[in-house]
């Protein structure tokens, strides 16, 4: 018996870290999605829109360096998972006045792989 708990802890396991990490490398495919204004990693660089590193618990509008919008820089607004997933559905209208034209991300499977892939980056762009 205990060895038969012992299997299915270590299956549930080893399962859990597989999908995470198909989550994350499913992120990177949906990031291809926001590479022509966004860049990622140690080497990461302002386009039309700021790097994304250390995005996880950031005040959006202050990645120095980049010219935000007004209404990015007053948005109030801290980087988490759940605030994310509301203004990467319809960046404009979640906030009016963002230079952010995208039309969106509606799927919920993707949004959640797009954040995993994207907090992994430290602020200066190592992974975690």
């Amino acid at each position: 018996m205990i060895r038969i708990a012992t299997i299915s802890v270590l299956t549930l396991a080893i399962s859990t870290g597989a999908a995470l990490a198909q989550d994350v490398s499913a992120g990177e495919t949906s990031f291809r999605k926001c590479q022509p204004c966004h860049d990622v990693g140690e080497n990461a660089k302002n386009k039309l829109g700021p790097p994304l590193n250390g995005i996880d618990g950031r005040k959006a509008g202050t990645y120095e360096g980049f010219n935000y919008s007004q209404a990015n820089k007053n948005s109030g607004l801290t980087w988490h998972q759940q605030e994310f997933d509301k203004y990467i559905r319809a960046p404009m209208q979640e906030m009016p006045g963002t230079r952010m034209a995208f039309v969106g991300i509606k799927n919920d499977k993707d949004i959640g792989d797009l954040w995993a892939y994207l907090k992994q980056f430290g602020p200066e762009g190592q992974k975690k």
